[in-house]
């Protein structure tokens, strides 16, 4: 700290008025918010390796010369172990998202802009910024390599396969390796495509969100020359995140439109396919960091996030027919282990009071089976309704005396209920969520409702109503009808600030939405 401080003495020409001591991530770096007069700032490092700083300050002042969004490297010791760089603030993106994080992955509008507009400038970084660059100072290799793959896939063996006691054949385990590692390493796509900047720890946390909400990138310190399929994949499948498949198709779309501004492209097709396999080995990387923070340094963090990690592994086989059939028995019986088993969510709050499918606790009908808000008087302002139903067990009734509104009939979108895995969950479960917004019938047919419900809703408001009811009805009131209903209410919630009273009849749920104009 006080060769930081002489360091900073040396480069503004006064001493700092204090500093604070910023919270620690997975690295052993340390950093300073350093406050100078006015209240001005900077960020202050000390590293604990040479080589590793030495890569970072000649990656910096290459990325800020190619004028990409990277901090500003102020000054640095003479031995390199110490420097300063601009202050981007304190809100990462990982910090801004954190709503749809702490919601099981449900994120809202706001949230996913931030993240296309990041995925966005990926591809500037990656292609200019490989331009030019001398790759030979890069940290601890220059290059992404088989030699580099097969070290990460035996970290992962060592580190966490068999920290789990899971049993396998060494010498099978690394003939797969060894095929993985060749398919990895051999591409046929553009050269710039194949050899530009690959960042290796591209994740929300190292992206930094200016005053204007623009993304900075910073701690791309372990970056080298390699292909740019490895960051999309460390980005979207972040174990913690929980991304819906429907916002990594998004994400990946944005990314591709993005790379053609830059390079000649290879067919989304081609893309999208070669992507998993570098999902497949992120996945193993990253769980072989988890396992040696978490299992042997005893962190709880990495330990946290070891359980959505073996989900994105097993979601990932179940979609893809990778060619290495050692290796997938072994990940298929690591992910049957008891200690990953799935475990059914619970629903938390969203703390800024949006909610969306898994944020919000949802208040049981009593023993009687009946809802208990009160019956609505007439007076005040608007208060909208929305009933998910069966339509075996007849429209709700509407206590308002005006009718019971809008009735919508889901049963022409394809019904997760016919399905085995779904027969238990209900539409505010994700693994429907996923299935229904997969196939996408469902958002079809909720476009059209949002467009009837906001007209209606904004006319009620303008002439002074007072009640407005929307009902959904399917087969059995639990998948579709959910769904519509969940999505619909908090729609009008977020849309309009009016109240919402939501009920879920035969599933025996209920939840207000409070009015927030």
């Amino acid at each position: 700290m006080q060769q930081l401080k002489q360091l900073y003495t040396q480069w503004n020409g006064k001493e700092p008025e204090k500093m604070e001591k910023l919270p620690g991530a997975g690295s052993n770096r340390e950093y300073y918010r350093i406050f100078g007069a006015e209240g001005k700032t900077v960020i202050g490092c000390k590293g604990t390796s040479k080589e590793e700083n030495h890569a970072f300050l000649v990656l910096a002042r290459h990325f800020t010369k190619r004028k990409l969004p990277v901090p500003h490297i102020l000054a640095w010791s003479e031995d390199e172990m110490r420097y300063l760089q601009e202050d981007l603030g304190s809100l990462s993106l990982f910090d801004a998202i954190k709503g749809g994080r702490d919601a099981g992955g449900r994120y809202t509008l706001k949230e996913r802009e931030l993240l296309k507009k990041t995925i966005r400038q990926l591809p500037n970084l990656q292609i200019r910024g490989a331009r030019g660059l001398d790759f030979s100072v890069c940290y601890p290799q220059p290059q992404f390599d088989q030699d580099g793959v097969l070290f990460d896939l035996n970290y992962f063996k060592y580190c966490f396969l068999k920290a789990t006691g899971l049993d396998f054949h060494e010498l099978k385990l690394e003939a797969n390796f060894r095929l993985l590692s060749k398919d990895l390493t051999s591409e046929s796509t553009p050269q710039p495509l194949a050899d530009g900047f690959l960042y290796r720890d591209f994740q929300a946390r190292n992206v930094m969100l200016d005053k204007s909400g623009e993304p900075f990138f910073i701690d791309f310190q372990g970056g080298r020359r390699g292909p740019c399929y490895y960051d999309v994949a460390s980005f979207l499948w972040q174990a913690s995140a929980r991304y819906s498949d429907t916002l990594r198709q998004e994400l990946i779309a944005e990314y591709y439109g993005a790379l053609k501004l830059y390079t000649e492209v290879p067919t989304f097709k081609y893309f999208s396919e070669r992507l998993q396999l570098f999902v497949l080995f992120r996945t193993l990387q990253v769980l072989g960091a988890y396992g040696f923070r978490g299992y042997f340094e005893r962190k709880a963090h990495f330990i946290e996030s070891i359980p959505p990690a073996i989900q994105n592994l097993r979601q990932l086989m179940e979609r893809n027919n990778f060619p290495y059939p050692y290796l997938m028995d072994v990940l298929k019986r690591l992910t049957e282990l008891p200690q990953f088993a799935v475990e059914p969510e619970k629903p938390v709050a969203r703390k800024d009071g949006y909610r969306t499918t898994d944020s919000n606790p949802y208040k049981p009908f009593p023993a009687d089976g009946k809802a208990t808000f009160s019956k609505y008087d007439g007076k005040g302002p608007l208060v909208v309704k929305v009933f998910s139903f069966s339509f075996h067990k007849g429209i709700p009734e509407d206590d308002s005396g005006n009718g019971g509104g809008y009735v919508f009939d889901c049963r022409s979108t394809h019904n997760p209920g016919r399905y085995e895995p779904y027969k238990q969950l209900t539409g505010i479960d994700e693994p429907v969520i996923r299935f229904l917004e997969d196939d996408g019938e469902i958002l079809t047919f909720l476009d059209s409702v949002y467009k009837l419900a906001d007209a209606h809703v904004a006319r009620y408001i303008q002439r002074g109503f007072t009640s407005l009811m929307f009902s959904f009805g399917c087969t059995g009131g639990q998948h579709r009808s959910v769904y519509s209903a969940q999505h619909l209410a908090e729609h009008i919630s977020r849309k309009f600030g009016v109240e919402v009273r939501l009920v879920h009849r035969e599933q025996k749920i209920e939840q207000v939405f409070p009015r927030r104009i």
